[in-house]
């Protein structure tokens, strides 16, 4: 594994971390980033055992489609948590009355 693959894959086992701890915080909304980070750290990481490298979170969200949800690489169903993971990370961020909650739970 590169270096820099095994460093982003220690940042998504700091993030679940955080994100765990903003929970039982009662920060969903902010937790919500956190496990959105685990996710795209974890992408990042094996686009980067690709050889792939992007600089924007819109670029590895669909690289990561292209390599590995259409090929079936990895099961399609962690793309759409990977979109969804980031679409709830800006709600979280930015917006007002989200909905996002501690009662939220994690779907499958």
């Amino acid at each position: 594994m590169k270096e820099y693959s095994r460093k982003l894959l220690d940042k998504a086992l700091d993030a679940i971390e955080a994100a765990e701890g903003l929970m039982d915080m009662g920060k969903a909304e902010f937790s919500a980033g956190r496990a959105y980070y685990a996710m795209f750290y974890i992408a990042e990481a094996l686009l980067s055992e690709q050889g792939l490298e992007f600089s924007q979170h819109g670029q590895v969200i669909g690289a990561y489609g292209l390599h590995f949800a259409k090929t079936k690489k990895l099961d399609p169903k962690y793309h759409r948590w990977l979109v969804d993971g980031f679409d709830t990370r800006i709600s979280g961020d930015y917006g007002v009355d989200t909905g996002i909650d501690n009662d939220m739970g994690w779907q499958t």
